[in-house]
């Protein structure tokens, strides 16, 4: 799917949860330098709290970027969503099937599912679960050896524009956005880690 045919369905899949008019404004929203340094600091942030030990699973992509979503929606007068789909490394997929769209079952506070997490603030994908992914033995072999050659070691989190994924050598397809009833259950998740009992 090229960025354009991609940009439309997100549209589409973002009006179908949240309505026309917050799709509208995901399209719009162009990211100020305060923007970007709030966004960094909600980085930050996060990963301070999140153990980086913990095993990596699809529900700890789901649960990192949920509890990123949060907080952006706090900081940042932006449309801000959780999106499921394909993560592509150089157009072959290395998280999720592009054999239908696939729909995250939510079993509670967990997420199930092949696909890939991320944040789209605006047409900026926000990727905070893809570097802890390829840190971890679980991580799909080309994704790890993608991160580690073109990133390096040590990062954080990717922020680009959409359009410009694929300068880096990355895809993402979405095929799911999560309303913000299925984003409030992985909060829940979320901080069972965070703040074990």
């Amino acid at each position: 799917m090229t960025v354009a045919k991609d940009l439309i369905q997100l549209g589409r899949l973002v009006a179908a949860q949240h309505g026309w008019a917050e799709a509208k404004a995901f399209k719009a929203y162009e990211m100020t330098d305060a923007d970007k340094a709030r966004l960094a600091g909600c980085v930050v942030e996060i990963l301070k709290v999140f153990p980086r030990d913990a095993e990596w699973s699809a529900s700890m992509a789901a649960w990192l970027s949920a509890a990123l979503a949060v907080q952006l929606e706090r900081r940042l007068s932006a449309p801000v969503h959780v999106v499921t789909g394909v993560l592509s490394v150089e157009g072959l997929p290395v998280c999720g099937s592009r054999e239908g769209a696939e729909e995250p079952v939510m079993d509670g506070e967990a997420f199930r599912g092949s696909g890939h997490v991320w944040v789209m603030v605006g047409p900026f994908v926000v990727d905070v679960a893809m570097f802890r992914a390829a840190v971890s033995a679980r991580c799909p072999a080309d994704l790890a050896r993608h991160v580690h050659s073109v990133f390096g070691q040590d990062k954080g989190v990717y922020v680009d524009h959409w359009r410009r994924t694929r300068q880096s050598g990355l895809g993402y397809e979405p095929q799911y956005v999560l309303s913000r009833d299925e984003v409030t259950r992985l909060m829940g998740g979320a901080y069972r880690l965070i703040a074990p009992e």
